[in-house]
């Protein structure tokens, strides 16, 4: 395997920074000043550090509507796409006001009327107006939300690639399953497979855990280790390319199982098709909480479902915002990240998660991991 840090695919950038362009345009923004890792790699192309925790606001990348042109913080070339030059680089500046004068450079900022960053500063309050004068400052993560939440044939192949791998350390962690291995050691058969895959980097750590039987949304307890007639959930997610590839799948620990397990496991297919059902366009994001009550299942506290691409995209459909998932339509080109999950006192739970594709006639389930056969 190679070491050479590559840009993203042509076609793949490309068509990422028209719908971005696009999107400012429909918003009327000059410039857009994006501090946030997935935004600026959305609209750049070049790989950024994988950033999890909370950090200040920075410029790392803008864009300008009349030019197409992306100014990105960078201090080497190795990764940067050919149409990023080398002038349109900037390196990293303890003093803010270094970075001030690099945007204030920028062909169009003198005259530029409206400005969105994706995120702000008290500091970058006070100084970026010294960049763009003329301009009023705007939210602009609406924009790139709005332009994220729809992906393109390449993003979709992207997730695609992302997912192939999840489900292989998946499989791993599954062959491995027994009473007696611990719940430390599926994650890292699981973490190393997916390494092995070409992805080092976890989209979460915690990937497997057996199910409680006496609480529905807790772990079996704190000795973490598999017992017989346990149900252990995984949770395989990884980040390629950029794009977050996750899927979930729960097995009995010793491959068999009661009547109560096949049971629960009856009562998730129902659960699942009417999730699959509610994966329509036009349709209601709130529908996919309506299919739980359909089913009969309690409400999880996690989100049912969200935007599954560079991060969380839009929407998130949570129980504790029913209100914005009743404000929200599902459209063509929409990838989902949706959860499926029933618990039953004394048995456990079975947890699904699946990558959902919203199409033109109806839904598209882009994970292919097998299911314990029940």
């Amino acid at each position: 395997m190679g070491t050479e840090i590559l840009p993203d695919e042509r076609a793949l950038r490309h068509g990422r920074r028209a719908r971005a362009l696009a999107q400012m345009h429909a918003d009327d923004l000059d410039i857009l000043v994006l501090g946030r890792q997935a935004n600026a790699r959305y609209v750049a192309g070049a790989q950024q550090l994988w950033v999890a925790g909370t950090r200040p606001f920075g410029p790392v990348a803008t864009l300008v509507r009349d030019t197409g042109a992306v100014h990105l913080l960078s201090t080497w070339d190795e990764g940067i796409p050919e149409d990023i030059p080398h002038d349109n680089l900037y390196g990293l500046a303890w003093n803010p006001l270094t970075t001030i004068e690099v945007l204030r450079r920028i062909d169009g900022a003198s005259t530029a009327r409206r400005v969105g960053t994706d995120a702000m500063s008290p500091t970058f309050a006070q100084l970026l107006p010294q960049a763009f004068p003329q301009a009023e400052l705007v939210d602009g993560e609406p924009a790139m939300s709005a332009a994220r939440r729809i992906k393109t044939p390449e993003e979709i192949l992207a997730l695609r690639r992302a997912l192939a791998v999840a489900q292989t350390g998946l499989a791993a962690s599954v062959a491995a399953l027994a009473p007696g291995v611990s719940e430390q050691s599926l994650i890292g058969i699981l973490l190393e497979a997916m390494a092995a895959g070409g992805i080092s980097t976890p989209a979460s750590q915690d990937s497997a855990w057996v199910t409680s039987r006496a609480h529905p949304w807790q772990r079996a307890g704190a000795q973490r280790r598999v017992g017989a007639g346990d149900l252990v959930a995984f949770s395989a997610g990884i980040l390629g390319e950029g794009y977050i590839g996750e899927v979930g799948r729960t097995w009995p620990a010793d491959g068999e199982a009661d009547a109560g397990v096949h049971a629960l496991y009856r009562r998730w297919d129902v659960l699942w098709d009417r999730l699959v059902e509610a994966c329509r366009p036009g349709a209601v994001a709130a529908d996919l909480l309506t299919a739980y009550e359909l089913a009969g299942e309690a409400l999880p506290p996690m989100p049912v479902a969200r935007g599954l691409g560079m991060g969380f995209d839009a929407p998130v459909v949570s129980p504790l915002l029913r209100q914005t998932a009743e404000a929200e339509r599902l459209e063509p080109g929409m990838v989902l990240s949706v959860t499926s999950y029933v618990w039953e006192p004394g048995v456990g739970a079975v947890f699904g998660r699946d990558a959902v594709l919203i199409t033109t006639d109806g839904a598209e389930v882009l994970t292919d991991a097998p299911h314990w056969p029940h």
